[in-house]
């Protein structure tokens, strides 16, 4: 029998190993550092470092790691063991306060956007003590920052702490206006719901494009597939219920609070949900997850796709980031009350969201943009491009009452279920907006556009700033406010009035939606190539400059690392197409097409007066598919060839997405007509029906 609260957090140095393993000043001086972020002694450290040490090697780990999040959007980890030479030949296991404040690492191959040169190779790594270390496999891993010699950010870490500062600072300046002196420091929080395929790994060992790109680039639609909605919230499969244990289990041993599990709408499609915590270790504990989903994915003989449409034409994934705001002291600033029109200083926190969101759209659409969420954003499984907000009934009413001066009428909740054996469910004050990419679900906020394989750093550190900088501009205006309660409501009210454009409660999906959004001035910036530009405009510079979160040279760089990341994506999936086309798919279509003209030669030799349509209208239909592919193939391999050379990224990428992606599509409308026509023991890789329904 498993025992889940022992288990929980055994491999974790986390508050409690360390209140029971440091001296109570070492301690003392530790959690001075996580909670009010105050500078770390180094005196401090090297004990620290001693008793982590010792920790680590009672549970087996015999090396540690800076581990950190580099703009590749994956983590990255160097080992050092812990052994020191002694003079006799021996050796003694060591770890000192230096080594867990600092790392050299070589930054000279990770994305810099042009911040280092290729032989400028040296970087840092610093240890990030708000973030538990852990072990994994047999390492001690030490969460960290990561930036170059010459102090310039190249992670998402780095920025993310710097936007939960700036959000802290000038949250805590709204509560002083309220009269709060208890709370002593804001948190964002969030909880960041995984969505992920399971498909048996044989079956995608024999697809190069699931193992190069992550997605199919190839595949005819299965006769069936999500049409029924049968496997939303169905039963689990034997080997998704005992990968979804194991799972568990070795999350909960990280302290990854992994709460919620359940099948998606797609077959094989699946949903991980974690309980809400602070904005950085959820950070942290996400790519966690997505490695341990991964892993333990293979020792049940699957794979675990996490790219963000890994099939066409049925649901792709996202990551759907729950954030809020919390004090110390406990309490939610984005929990309405039972009066929230009663609730000031509720609805100016709502009003600040507002207003970020509406001012910075641009910045949230370019937080969630990459060449495989393109496939996804819009496409009813998610999200339009376009940002907007949704409220709900109640807070929209009383919005719309407090900018027209009106009196809001309470209204009482009334009971849904009716039957006497059922017990009473009150109707809550607003329903759920899936089509929304931006929505308050009751006391936060759900940003709905993330793809599945992001970071959360990225759009957190976005949301963290763009709302204290509302918060920056509010609080200014009432600390210098003659009368506080008159300006309050008069902030409130401005602001709904100049933002309310933002604010949409139907649905997303729809035609009229596009047409409305337009007229309102939102911005549509379907592709990553038509959102990355907007992040070197002079209003979001100057936002990320003002803050502390990102120099001028840094935001120029992220846009340099997002375009050729793009390019590279695009680049690499056009290449695989190519490899496949040539070598797989032609062979097959012509190996099939000689078996009918063999059969249709043997029928004719039997009797003249035999027919042979099927063979001549098959044969005549594959003979101008193979043209098409072979042509469009030489296309697609000249247009990679000349996208290559272009030395600009921005045009780079323009190209690739204009010409490259359109023989893309081109070649694979072919290629999945074949497919229809070809026999399936001739057809070179398991089909969409194959892998979709491959795990039982």
């Amino acid at each position: 029998m498993i025992n889940v609260p022992q288990m929980f957090g055994e491999l974790v140095f986390n508050d409690k190993t360390m209140q029971e393993r440091l001296p109570k000043e070492t301690y003392k001086a530790l959690r001075e550092t996580i909670k009010d972020g105050k500078r770390l002694d180094s005196t401090v450290a090297n004990v620290v470092a001693s008793v982590m040490k010792d920790w680590a090697i009672e549970n087996g780990a015999t090396h540690f790691t800076h581990w950190f999040q580099p703009m590749t959007g994956i983590t990255a980890e160097k080992h050092d063991s812990f052994i020191s030479p002694e003079g006799d030949g021996s050796v003694i296991m060591e770890f000192t306060g230096k080594e867990l404040l600092k790392g050299e690492s070589d930054a000279s191959s990770f994305p810099s956007g042009g911040l280092r040169a290729t032989f400028e190779a040296r970087g840092y790594t610093a240890w990030d003590p708000t973030s538990y270390a852990f072990i994994k496999d047999g390492t001690l891993c030490i969460p960290t920052a990561f930036c170059s010699y010459s102090g310039e950010s190249l992670d998402k870490k780095t920025p993310l702490l710097r936007s939960m500062e700036v959000i802290n600072k000038h949250a805590l300046r709204i509560l002083k206006l309220f009269g709060n002196t208890e709370a002593t420091r804001v948190i964002t929080t969030v909880g960041a719901e995984q969505e992920y395929f399971l498909i048996d790994e044989k079956m995608y060992n024999q697809r190069r494009d699931l193992v190069y790109c992550g997605r199919t680039l190839f595949g005819a639609p299965s006769p069936k597939d999500q049409q029924k909605d049968d496997h939303y919230f169905g039963t689990l499969k034997p080997r998704v219920s005992e990968f979804m244990k194991e799972l568990d289990e070795e999350l909960w041993k990280l302290g990854v609070y992994a709460k919620t599990e359940h099948n998606e709408v797609a077959p094989a499609q699946h949903e991980l949900a974690p309980i809400y915590t602070t904005t950085n270790i959820a950070t942290d504990q996400n790519q966690l997850m997505m490695e341990y989903m991964k892993t333990v994915a293979n020792r049940h003989g699957m794979a675990c796709l996490l790219h963000e449409k890994p099939f066409a034409m049925i649901n792709g994934s996202g990551k759907h980031n729950n954030w809020a705001l919390s004090t110390n002291t406990g309490e939610n600033l984005l929990k309405p009350g039972k009066t929230p029109e009663e609730n000031a200083q509720f609805l100016l926190f709502l009003v600040a969201v507002i207003k970020a969101v509406d001012d910075y759209q641009d910045l949230l659409r370019i937080s969630v943009a990459s060449a495989g969420n393109d496939h996804r954003l819009g496409g009813q499984e998610a999200p339009p491009a376009i940002i907007s907000m949704f409220l709900g009934d109640e807070l929209t009413a009383i919005l719309s009452a407090l900018e027209h001066n009106e009196i809001y009428v309470h209204q009482e909740r009334s009971e849904l279920t009716g039957a006497t054996v059922l017990p009473t469910i009150f109707k809550d004050t607003t329903d759920r907006n899936r089509t929304s990419p931006f929505a308050f679900t009751g006391n936060k906020f759900e940003f709905r556009s993330l793809g599945s394989t992001f970071s959360i750093a990225g759009p957190n550190m976005v949301l963290n700033t763009i709302v204290a900088d509302a918060l920056d501009e509010f609080a200014t205006k009432l600390e210098n406010a003659k009368d506080f309660d008159k300006e309050l409501n008069l902030i409130i009210r401005n602001t709904v009035k100049e933002h309310e454009r933002i604010l949409f409660d139907g649905n997303n999906y729809t035609e009229e939606w596009v047409k409305e959004a337009k007229k309102r001035g939102l911005l549509n910036l379907p592709t990553t190539v038509d959102a990355l530009p907007y992040i070197i405009k002079d209003k979001n510079v100057n936002l990320f400059t003002k803050h502390g979160i990102l120099t001028k040279e840094e935001m120029f760089a992220r846009y340099e690392i997002l375009m050729a990341e793009y390019s590279k994506t695009i680049n690499i999936e056009a290449r695989t197409m190519s490899d496949m086309v040539r070598k797989d798919i032609i062979p097959a279509i012509v190996e099939y097409e000689c078996k009918l003209s063999e059969t249709a030669a043997n029928k004719l030799a039997v009797s003249k007066d035999l027919t042979v349509n099927f063979e001549k209208t098959v044969i005549a239909k594959l003979s101008v598919i193979v043209d098409t592919l072979y042509q469009k193939t030489d296309e697609l391999e000249a247009s990679v060839e000349k996208a290559e050379k272009i030395e600009k990224s921005d045009e780079r990428a323009v190209y690739y997405k204009d010409t490259v992606i359109t023989l893309m599509n081109e070649i694979r409308t072919a290629a999945d007509e074949a497919e229809m026509l070809v026999g399936k023991k001739y057809w070179p890789f398991p089909t969409y029906g194959d892998l979709l329904f491959s795990v039982r």
